[in-house]
């Protein structure tokens, strides 16, 4: 869906509903999606009284609305939905709102499964609407910066992607993300491994064998909490993946191996932590310091390489232009159903220990 200009009075603001006052939406959406030109945070569903005081504060000219439906009642009061709620309410807001005929932007994962993200593909394919993915960390300074140095050419051919994302977390936490309910998708293979999974499809191409390791290693836990994931793309790159709440020393971020070189980073990208302490973009946003540049050479010699500064905010920009210019979406939907079937391989390779081949996944 294009949105057209107001005649004589240029572009109106997109009136944008958000779903959802948690860490995703207070954190990364409400202040992305009110920094972004030609957005407009004009509503926002949560009923918790705290979280309520909280979005008075922190954007006083949004509206609170008890619940989605409230929200959904009317259609017509708001531009696109973006949906920041927990995961099992993720593909029947999505199909409401697309069903009412707003755009909607999914928090990761878009679904539980790869066969309900592709039925919400087609969805909004069938009405003509756009239906796009906050995968925040295409734009972490981290990857953007890998991204251009393979582009360039700096590394030759990469044969070997390495990626990490590790917390110590030694304690559980109560949530949706604990939960053994298969709708909830909790677990840290769905809620890290979407992240990575997405990241390595994306600069490397499809994946034809999955293999992976997936455990619940904290006392109590319900639900994997450590996970290890290589994939074997079909253009010869393997990509080892590992994410984990038990990982008391760190390693690297990222770690890419060519024939001409390799470039090592360690440490996180800053933005997320920047959005939770309530900084907003502005000058210098998303830029690492000099100490924390990543090393780009071979053992000949390795010197710091300058990182690309991070942009969260590239997201929302371009669902501006998706729904003002009918430009592509920032993240194309159906990358999330090729991530999901990644995920779902990933989960019978750990459970059957061995390596699972897509194009016989596929044809089951």
């Amino acid at each position: 869906m294009t949105i057209e200009s107001t005649p004589g009075t240029g572009h109106p603001a997109l009136r944008v509903g958000l779903v959802g006052y948690g860490l995703a939406g207070a954190a990364f959406h409400a202040p992305l999606i009110a920094g972004t030109p030609g957005l407009r945070l004009d509503a926002v569903v949560t009923a918790d009284p705290e979280r309520r005081e909280q979005l008075r504060r922190e954007h006083p000219q949004a509206r609170a609305v008890d619940t989605a439906e409230q929200l959904l009642a009317d259609p017509g009061a708001l531009d696109l939905l973006v949906v920041a709620s927990p995961n099992r309410s993720h593909v029947p807001l999505a199909r409401a709102a697309l069903e009412a005929g707003l755009p909607v932007v999914v928090d990761k994962p878009l679904a539980a499964t790869a066969a309900e993200a592709a039925a919400l593909v087609e969805l909004a394919e069938a009405h003509g609407l756009l239906l796009t993915v906050f995968q925040n960390r295409r734009w972490d300074t981290d990857f953007l910066t890998v991204r251009q140095l393979i582009a360039d050419g700096a590394l030759g051919t990469v044969h070997r992607y390495e990626s990490r994302f590790e917390r110590w977390r030694p304690e559980l936490k109560e949530g949706w993300r604990e939960s053994a309910d298969p709708a909830d998708a909790g677990g840290i293979l769905y809620d890290l491994g979407s992240h990575l999974i997405d990241q390595a499809l994306t600069l490397f191409g499809p994946a034809v064998q999955v293999y992976a390791e997936v455990d619940a290693r904290r006392a109590g836990a319900a639900v994997d909490d450590d996970a290890f994931v290589a994939l074997t793309h079909a253009g010869g790159v393997r990509s080892h993946l590992w994410m984990s709440a038990l990982a008391g020393q760190l390693g690297p971020r990222l770690r890419v191996l060519g024939d001409r070189s390799a470039y090592t980073v360690d440490g996180m990208d800053p933005q997320e932590d920047a959005l939770r302490a309530g900084q907003r973009p502005g000058p210098g946003w998303g830029e690492v310091p000099q100490a924390g540049y990543g090393l780009l050479g071979s053992t000949d010699g390795a010197a710091g390489h300058p990182s690309l500064p991070g942009d969260y905010p590239a997201f929302y920009a371009g669902v501006v232009r998706s729904l003002r210019e009918g430009a592509p979406a920032p993240v194309d939907p159906r990358d999330a159903v090729a991530a999901l079937t990644v995920l779902e391989a990933a989960r019978r390779s750990a459970a059957e220990g061995r390596t699972v081949t897509l194009t016989e996944r596929a044809s089951r």
